[in-house]
């Protein structure tokens, strides 16, 4: 697997990471991601230190990540790859369905 390296920025902080090619769009939105919650936080509070920051914004990211596993568990949320799965599965049955009906 080859690694390449990037050049992120949180919070005017620069950041050099390694990644694969395939993990890098995903990365750069983590980034950004996390970029704006801690600028978020830094401007709407009190807030100056930047471990300080990080810690809130990593608190609150993960209380959203919670919420979203917990809606997911209790059947109110979908994840998109289980959605994909089911519907391929569906296609799959409608036009065997379809075949035989062709078929007579």
């Amino acid at each position: 697997m080859t690694t390449k390296q990037i050049e992120a920025t949180i919070l005017g902080q620069s950041y050099r990471l390694a990644c694969s090619p395939e993990t890098e769009a995903a990365l750069l939105e983590a980034v950004a991601r996390v970029d704006a919650e801690m600028s978020k936080i830094r401007s709407m509070s009190n807030i100056r230190g930047t471990d300080r920051i990080a810690v809130m914004a990593a608190l609150s990211l993960a209380s959203e990540l919670l919420k979203l596993q917990q809606s997911v568990r209790h059947g109110e949320a979908f994840p998109a790859e289980e959605i994909r799965r089911t519907m391929r599965q569906m296609n799959d049955k409608l036009g065997a369905v379809l075949d035989q009906h062709e078929a007579l």
